[in-house]
């Protein structure tokens, strides 16, 4: 199994890259590719840019690691209860080229934060969102607390409990 797994985050210390990654390498007999937002760096989207180039290469290269998964695991960064300005750009010129910019791929979809609630209103947004741009959302998940719950040094959730509700999930997927 292929799985792609990236963070709504361009960040280069971002919390939800280090949960994607961890998360993604739990799975059994599986290959993990992790996908960095900032190889994907185009100009914000208009129409009138995208009349004077018209689709974006990186976009179509987002899409096409997309297209060789059999399985996304994707933690979305919470930017003022929103999707980050990088993700929703790269969101918005990947669904020019392919409105089920998910292509009906199965997806574990998760959020974390600094904060008590983990991304809970970005996730939210996200579930119901992305079904209508061919997510097949499998499960969701929420780490609160981050810099309590995860051990960065060693890549992995130390809260017992929360560490082992992702992995019953995964175990389920």
């Amino acid at each position: 199994m292929k799985i792609i797994a990236f963070a709504g985050s361009p960040s280069k210390n971002s919390i939800n890259k280090k949960l994607a990654t961890y998360v993604s390498h739990l799975f059994q007999n599986a290959t993990v590719e992790v996908l960095n937002l900032n190889d994907y760096e185009i100009p914000l989207f208009t129409v009138d840019i995208e009349k004077e180039i018209g689709h974006h290469e990186l976009a179509q290269a987002f899409l096409d690691k997309i297209a060789g998964a059999d399985f996304l695991v994707v933690s979305m960064a919470e930017n003022n209860g929103n999707y980050s300005a990088a993700f929703k750009n790269l969101f918005d010129w990947c669904s020019r080229i392919n409105v089920k910019v998910f292509q009906q791929k199965p997806m574990l979809l998760m959020a974390t934060s600094d904060g008590k609630r983990g991304g809970a209103t970005v996730l939210e947004i996200a579930k119901n969102a992305f079904p209508r741009y061919g997510a097949d959302i499998k499960a969701t998940f929420s780490l609160p607390l981050f810099n309590e719950n995860f051990d960065v040094p060693n890549m992995k959730i130390s809260n017992p409990e929360l560490d082992q509700e992702i992995k019953k999930i995964v175990s389920e997927l």
